[in-house]
């Protein structure tokens, strides 16, 4: 697997655009290495990603140099250390947002609030771990020791999503 490294220049007074250029970066998983020096991986929706941070940057009137990167074993197991750092953290906040979810299916269960609202608000909370689920693991080339954990997760989320909602249908009556 090949790496790019991206390294850009701002104007100090341009929080805004530093925000905002560092929060595509960290969106498409690139690893920062230091201020303003960004490690990414080489693929399509990685290039896609990068190409999105440089006109984010030529546009605030910054300079964006991008460099492919050829380098030891070493380097590269290091990069590669860090990146799935970066991935068991993501992967870490997900299950923690699973048991959130978790506990509040329980809530609305014991507290017998087995309304279409509530099962609308649970959709839509099961619906946003899923689409996380899946931008996390297109971007976990490596596959972080959490992985397997959070997808267990989400399937458990799942399964009492869909018991709440049997809940919900047999509170109104309907089969």
């Amino acid at each position: 697997m090949g790496w790019r490294v991206l390294t850009y220049r701002l104007s100090g007074d341009q929080s805004r655009h530093r925000v905002a250029v560092w929060r595509e970066l960290r969106r498409v998983g690139a690893v920062a290495l230091q201020s303003a020096t960004w490690a990414i991986p080489k693929g399509d929706r990685f290039d896609e990603g990068l190409a999105r941070a440089i006109t984010l940057v030529n546009r605030s009137g910054g300079q964006a140099l991008c460099f492919d990167v050829s380098a030891s074993d070493e380097v590269l197991a290091t990069v590669e250390a860090l990146y799935t750092a970066e991935r068991e953290a993501e992967w870490v906040e997900f299950r923690s947002e699973c048991d959130k979810a978790e506990a509040e299916l329980r809530r609305e269960v014991e507290m017998e609030r087995f309304t279409l609202a509530e099962l609308d608000e649970e959709e839509q909370s099961v619906e946003r771990l899923r689409r996380w689920y899946r931008e996390l693991r297109a971007k976990d080339l490596f596959v972080a020791p959490s992985a397997t954990q959070a997808e267990r997760r989400l399937k458990e989320c799942r399964e009492l999503l869909e018991d709440f909602a049997e809940r919900v249908y047999e509170a109104r009556g309907r089969p």
